[in-house]
């Protein structure tokens, strides 16, 4: 029986298990063997690119950065092969409410002073870049505003959203003047009604930025690697067999990996000494 090719993925809600059941079953029809481990965490996932336990994962873009670093210092690599069509050109937003004085007058100035929610300790999305956001324009977290972190399931990497949807509560209830999150996620709540319809504001938007991707783990095999490649892209939405997966997972369609769109992560991991520049983790209050 030929070996199959091993995946790591992050176990961050129970619809995980349904989606890589069924990609293990295309894979499987298309005659190629395919087979994951679930992690609890990314942390142990990255580990486990480099001791021979996976041959690719299924990272956030945190688990890339630090993926990418400990590659590097090993005289190694790590490749990005793909990712999702909705993983591209993200941003984050700051939101206030709209009765709020908060941003009216469009400069970023108006935050002095005030208490800004994030997500998670390690959440790319609603705390990391949208520190490197503030920092860029001349803002500092505890010397022109305080910030609020609402950590959930640290080690997760911002993908549970509990954090950001915690910010959210926060912020209508009045305990908070701001709160950052994924574009998506603003929308997402307002449908939910936690952020009612008309009752908040968007005052600053970060750049856009790229999200999760299959990262290549360092000696995996080339040939599998290509096969495993060449069938997801093959993956389409017509497809009755392979929509219900796409939908589950974010997709409409896979594209080819890239890695431009971490620039203000990296830099947001240096500034707040999240990861060294070999991967090692340096947030001392960060448990996963």
């Amino acid at each position: 029986m030929t070996t199959p090719l091993m995946m790591g993925a992050v176990a961050y809600a129970p619809k995980v298990v349904t989606i890589w059941e069924g990609f293990k079953e295309y894979f499987r029809r298309h005659g190629f063997e395919f087979d994951y481990v679930l992690y609890s965490n990314y942390e142990r996932q990255v580990q486990a690119q480099f001791d021979g336990s996976i041959a690719l994962a299924w990272n956030s873009p945190l688990a890339w950065v630090r993926a990418d670093r400990m590659a590097r210092a090993r005289g190694q690599q790590a490749r990005a092969i793909a990712m999702r069509d909705t993983d591209c050109d993200l941003t984050s937003v700051l939101v206030t409410r709209a009765d709020s004085t908060v941003g009216q007058s469009g400069a970023l100035a108006d935050l002095a002073g005030k208490t800004i929610g994030f997500g998670a300790i390690d959440s790319p999305q609603a705390r990391l870049s949208p520190l490197d956001h503030l920092r860029q324009n001349g803002l500092l977290a505890g010397q022109n505003y305080t910030a609020k972190r609402f950590d959930v399931l640290g080690g997760k990497h911002g993908d549970h959203i509990g954090g950001e949807r915690d910010a959210a509560l926060a912020l209508m209830a009045g305990e908070i003047d701001a709160a950052w999150m994924i574009d998506g996620n603003h929308m997402a709540f307002s449908r939910e009604g936690v952020l009612p319809a008309g009752a908040t504001r968007i005052v600053a938007r970060t750049e856009n930025f790229d999200h999760c991707n299959f990262t290549v783990s360092p000696g995996a095999p080339d040939d599998q690697i290509a096969r495993f490649t060449e069938l997801l892209l093959a993956m389409r939405w017509e497809d009755p067999a392979v929509r219900p997966l796409l939908e589950l997972e974010g997709l409409k369609a896979w594209l080819p990996g890239r890695t431009s769109g971490y620039d203000a992560l990296i830099r947001a991991v240096d500034d707040e000494q999240f990861y060294d520049a070999k991967g090692n983790i340096l947030a001392t209050d960060y448990q996963y």
